[in-house]
């Protein structure tokens, strides 16, 4: 049975809703006693409200960000960082610590060349019967889509920037 096996789950898509889908799979798999871990990859640990409701004893939520980071900007802190999110991303893959890893916004991690899309994709592929990956991030590389037994695209239809509102605490972080 492919649940036995573990799946991977891809949200990906220029609309609003991929973090927030992947906490949702977290919350219910707590419903049923799953544990979960989630790494974020280029969010700073204090932005966010699933980083303020703190960990519990079945989701743990890392943040792994060097602050705001654009393309041109010196890439050599992010990569540091990733490194490190990378690290507890492999001990969760090899060590049955937990049921569900969300590696949260990826996609940008691989895409900027802060973790090498190669290594993303040998962990993936050995992880261990049972456990679900669950991965995020807006322009999702094609090898990642190719793995995924579950793939969505989040798709922006009206949200409240386009009439120049601010993001909403608890909403939209």
């Amino acid at each position: 049975m492919v649940a036995d096996k573990g799946l991977v789950i891809v949200f990906t898509g220029q609309g609003k809703g991929k973090t927030t889908a992947a906490l949702g799979i977290a919350l219910r798999a707590s419903g049923y006693g799953r544990k979960t871990v989630i790494v974020q990859f280029l969010k700073g640990k204090e932005g966010s409200g699933e980083q303020f409701a703190g960990n519990h004893s079945l989701i743990e939520v890392h943040a792994f960000g060097a602050g705001f980071f654009k393309p041109g900007d010196d890439p050599e802190p992010q990569k540091k960082a990733a490194a490190d999110g990378w690290k507890m991303a492999e001990d969760i893959i090899s060590s049955g610590n937990a049921d569900i890893l969300v590696l949260d916004e990826i996609s940008h991690a691989v895409n900027y060349r802060l973790l090498p899309l190669e290594i993303v994709l040998a962990a993936i592929r050995r992880r261990r019967p049972g456990l679900h990956i669950v991965l995020t991030g807006r322009d999702m590389p094609d090898a990642l889509m190719e793995i995924a037994d579950i793939a969505t695209e989040m798709k922006e239809v009206r949200h409240i920037y386009q009439r120049g509102g601010p993001a909403v605490k608890g909403i939209d972080y």
